[in-house]
């Protein structure tokens, strides 16, 4: 029965895609886990349900609601992007999130490639590692299904990071030796979301407290060379960390012998100059399984979080009236919160992702307390 019931949803992918080929007259065989991804990807772009700009997404039926935006900072052109595809997977109970902070010369580039091959590498690996634990007999489905599921997702994203990285390295358009990109991103699988973090953005969950009142979760960490246990990887790696003397307090990864490239986070895709020095794309995976109390989750990437605290964020998106603003609230409140607290230092592009689990919209007696 386990075997089966796994195997229930490789094959169910599998037959989506085949009869989206048949539909098409490409193809009535087998469909290979590539080509059933790049036909689900195709059918969602052509059914709107995937964004890719400022805006907001709610499919049909659907029990979520995301309100994105980003604003250019005051360094050149917008090196963040994002992605929200809904029905993830051509499945109605999935959702994927993601937002991506470039970083470098070739950062815009680094970013839209990833944000371009990550989800698509994700659907492809999570369909393999399906497959692979149908032939398990050693699981248990009705004992550890919760646990099992974490552990396909975090094998599948660990799978994903480590070829998207790869994809990078060998792409002859896009020079990302000294350049690279964060990636924070969620999947929602009914009642989970499963999170996955590269680099120093952040999710911030908004959940009602005993008394009725909005409290922030941080779900990830800000993957920092500050951080004892990333400085000390790093430093085993013949890499250096240190803070430059306009800048007490930012500590940045350097090469041995070399004042570059100075990054302020310690996990990222692309930076080749820093790979063999510390620097590494392993994602941190983590799992929440939402309740009625959880009612939103904030992903942004550190130019909000260098000025707005999590207890803010919540404040500002839980008392914006219109969710689909909630988004563009927020970034804009984080522009305000830099002009004000870092006058003098150039302003880093600014961009969230706010992802309602609820249709219905928070109870006028619901506060925020700080």
């Amino acid at each position: 029965m386990r075997g089966l019931d796994m195997g229930h949803f490789s094959s169910m992918f599998n037959g989506l895609a085949r009869s989206l080929l048949i539909k098409k007259g490409r193809n009535s065989g087998k469909c290979s886990g590539d080509e059933a991804v790049e036909v689900i990807a195709k059918e969602a772009k052509k059914n709107d349900l995937i964004l890719q700009s400022s805006g907001c997404v709610n499919a049909n039926g659907s029990d979520n609601f995301a309100s994105v935006f980003s604003k250019r900072g005051e360094k050149g052109v917008n090196q963040d992007c994002f992605i929200v595809w809904e029905e993830f997977g051509g499945q109605e109970d999935m959702m994927f999130c993601g937002i991506f902070d470039g970083h470098g010369p070739w950062g815009h580039y680094v970013a839209k490639r990833v944000r371009k091959t990550m989800p698509s590498s994700l659907l492809s690996n999570w369909q393999e590692t399906l497959a692979e634990a149908s032939l398990d007999l050693d699981f248990d489905l009705e004992t550890d299904k919760k646990l099992h599921k974490f552990n396909i997702w975090k094998r599948s994203y660990i799978r994903t990071c480590a070829a998207v990285d790869h994809d990078l390295g060998q792409h002859r358009k896009i020079d990302s030796f000294c350049s690279g990109t964060t990636a924070l991103t969620i999947v929602r699988q009914g009642e989970l979301i499963f999170i996955a973090n590269v680099g120093d953005s952040r999710a911030v969950l908004a959940t009602t407290s005993d008394d009725g009142s909005l409290v922030p979760i941080q779900l990830t960490i800000d993957f920092k060379p500050n951080l004892p246990q990333e400085a000390e990887r790093i430093i085993q790696c013949n890499g250096r960390v240190f803070c430059l003397p306009d800048e007490p307090g930012v500590q940045r990864v350097w090469r041995p012998e070399e004042e570059s490239p100075g990054l302020a986070m310690s996990r990222a895709f692309g930076d080749y100059c820093v790979k063999d020095f510390g620097l590494i794309s392993v994602p941190e995976v983590t799992q929440r399984h939402l309740t009625n109390e959880d009612q939103f989750v904030v992903l942004a990437t550190d130019g909000v979080w260098d000025v707005i605290s999590n207890e803010e964020a919540v404040e500002i998106v839980s008392s914006t009236p219109d969710r689909a603003k909630a988004a563009k609230r927020l970034v804009e409140n984080a522009v305000r919160a830099w002009r004000r607290k870092r006058r003098g230092i150039a302003m880093d592009d600014i961009s969230a992702i706010c992802l309602f689990f609820h249709t219905s919209p928070l109870s006028p007696q619901q506060n925020f307390t700080l």
